[in-house]
C-alpha cells in the first residue's frame, strides 16, 4: 500500500508538472478545482515576438521531420534560457515565440526590463543553435517588443489555452514583423519604460510605417551596459 501511494504521488506530480508547462499555475489551480477563470486586466505588460528570417524557403528545403527537429532544438534552447528571467512563456506558432512579462504574476515596473535583458539573450543564443541537417548554417532571429496594457484569459475548454488580447499585442507584432535580421525592434513606449535604467544602449531607427497604426517612431536595443548575455 505504501508503494502504491509513492507511485500515485509521482503520478500525480508529473501530470501537475505538465499542466503547469503549459498554463499559468494559479490558472492551472483554478481549473483543477473547476472554477471558472476570469479573465483579468492589466494595465502595463511588455510582450516579445520573434520569428526565424527566411523560415519558409528554410523550410522548402527541408524534410518535414527535419523542420521539427530544427525547430525543437531551437525551443529548447529559447526554453531554458527564458527560465532565468521574469517572464511568461505565451505560446509558439510555427516559427514565431511569443513572451510576456508583467503577467500572469504583476512584477510592478520590472516587466520592460526583464523582456529586453532576455531578448539581448535569445537573439545571441540562436547563432549558436545547430541545425541538424545543415551543419554550416545558422539561424538569423528577427525580435519585436512593445509595452502597453492588455486582457489576458483562458479560452475554450478543450485544451484550453492562455490567452492575450489587445492593441498592445498587435503593436508588438508589428515591431517584430517591421524589424530586422538579429535586429530588436522596440516601440516607443518600451523606450519610454527603459529609460528608468540608463544601462540600456538604445538607437532610434526614426519613423516608419507600420500596417494599421500609421507612422510610428521606433528603435533598436543594442546591449546593456551592466549586463552580458548567457554563455
Amino acid at each position: 500500500l505504501k508503494e502504491k501511494t509513492e507511485d500515485l504521488k509521482r503520478e500525480r506530480q508529473l501530470a501537475e508538472d505538465l499542466l503547469h508547462q503549459m498554463l499559468p499555475k494559479s490558472v492551472a489551480k483554478q481549473l483543477r478545482k473547476c472554477q471558472k477563470v476570469e479573465a483579468e486586466n492589466y494595465d502595463q505588460v511588455t510582450i516579445f515576438f520573434s520569428d526565424i528570417v527566411g523560415f519558409t524557403s528554410i523550410a522548402a528545403s527541408c524534410t518535414p521531420l527535419q523542420v521539427v527537429e530544427m525547430l525543437n532544438n531551437l525551443y529548447i534552447c529559447f526554453d531554458s534560457r527564458i527560465e532565468s528571467y521574469d517572464v511568461y512563456k505565451v505560446e509558439t506558432i510555427g516559427d514565431a515565440y511569443m513572451v510576456a512579462s508583467g503577467l500572469p504574476e504583476r512584477n510592478g515596473t520590472r516587466h520592460a526590463d526583464e523582456i529586453a535583458k532576455m531578448s539581448l539573450d535569445l537573439v545571441a543564443a540562436v547563432r549558436q543553435v545547430v541545425i541538424p541537417h545543415m551543419p554550416m548554417g545558422r539561424l538569423q532571429l528577427r525580435a519585436g517588443i512593445h509595452t502597453g496594457p492588455c486582457v489576458a484569459g483562458v479560452v475554450g475548454y478543450k485544451m484550453p489555452r492562455y490567452c492575450l488580447f489587445g492593441d498592445t499585442v498587435n503593436t508588438a507584432s508589428r515591431m517584430e514583423s517591421t524589424s530586422l535580421p538579429q535586429k530588436i525592434h522596440i516601440s516607443s513606449a518600451t523606450y519610454d519604460a527603459l529609460l528608468t535604467d540608463d544601462a540600456y544602449e538604445i538607437e532610434p531607427r526614426g519613423e516608419i510605417e507600420v500596417k494599421g497604426k500609421g507612422k510610428m517612431k521606433t528603435y533598436w536595443l543594442l546591449g546593456n551596459r551592466n549586463y552580458s548575455v548567457q554563455n
